[in-house]
């Protein structure tokens, strides 16, 4: 499909994009176009917000510029220069518990990450399961005891080596829990999600939701979708995720975000 042209040219000022299934393709690579856009919108005073259940400093590695603002942890940690725009963590006890919660499901193959703000952290050490979470958290660290971690506790991440939607989904559903990927739950402050994360970037910078876009595919992006009037599901992205959007954008492995940001603006 071919990306959708707006005549006026909107005033977008704050564009939020996903990461996984929207920006990055399946092999998970940003197009090379998408650095040259980059400094294009930077140009015009438009700011690009990474939004991802990735942690921060693995979303700063990828794209590598200070000045964004980087909404990580899907919505639960929201920072720009390195310093705090907002946070939304988890009480320490819900934690505590969700991590029992997960090792007493013996019959579930199933693998736990803590995330803080200064680190996230495993005390599942195989190698088939920190080669599923090393890519997400660029600062991980190995423990004895997630029980005795101390930290500011933004998420509980579960990986599910079987489908999450009916595995560790619904292990943890009295946690008010959300299936973030097919294989990832993620147990969060009720109060912390992409949507929320969104607005409280827009009230600090005096941008609203009709200056506003975004890009996502999954269940964790629906809010962050609610909170931009120029609202695209990937071609890609779950057909629930589809119906929060106004607008559809090619798929992630077509470029679709890219392409779709050049021609809404008029960018050649």
């Amino acid at each position: 499909m071919e990306p959708l042209v707006f005549d006026p040219v909107p005033d977008i000022r704050l564009i939020a994009v996903d990461m996984d299934g929207s920006l990055l393709d399946d092999e998970k690579r940003i197009h090379d176009d998408f650095w040259p856009l980059l400094d294009e919108l930077a140009r015009r005073d438009i700011l690009l917000c990474p939004a991802s259940g990735r942690q921060y400093a693995t979303l700063r590695r990828q794209v590598g510029r200070d000045e964004l603002v980087y909404i990580a942890e899907n919505g639960a940690y929201v920072v720009q220069h390195d310093e705090e725009i907002s946070a939304d963590g988890l009480a320490l006890g819900t934690a505590r518990e969700a991590v029992r919660t997960v090792r007493d499901a013996t019959d579930l193959d199933l693998g736990t990450v803590l995330c803080g703000k200064r680190s996230a952290y495993v005390e599942r050490s195989d190698d088939a399961f920190l080669d599923q979470a090393t890519p997400y958290y660029a600062k991980l660290q190995t423990v004895d005891d997630l029980l005795m971690v101390d930290d500011d506790v933004l998420k509980v991440a579960v990986y599910d080596f079987g489908s999450a939607a009916t595995g560790a989904g619904p292990l943890l559903h009295r946690f008010d829990a959300m299936v973030s990927g097919e294989h990832w739950v993620d147990v969060m402050s009720p109060t912390a999600d992409k949507g929320h994360a969104l607005r409280a970037v827009q009230e600090t910078l005096g941008i609203t939701a009709d200056h506003t876009m975004a890009f996502g595919d999954y269940f964790n992006d629906v809010g962050m979708l609610d909170a931009a009037s120029f609202s695209f599901a990937m071609d890609n992205a779950h057909p629930d995720v589809r119906a929060h959007a106004r607008f559809v954008a090619p798929s992630n492995n077509a470029n679709g975000v890219v392409r779709t940001i050049r021609s809404v603006l008029g960018l050649a």
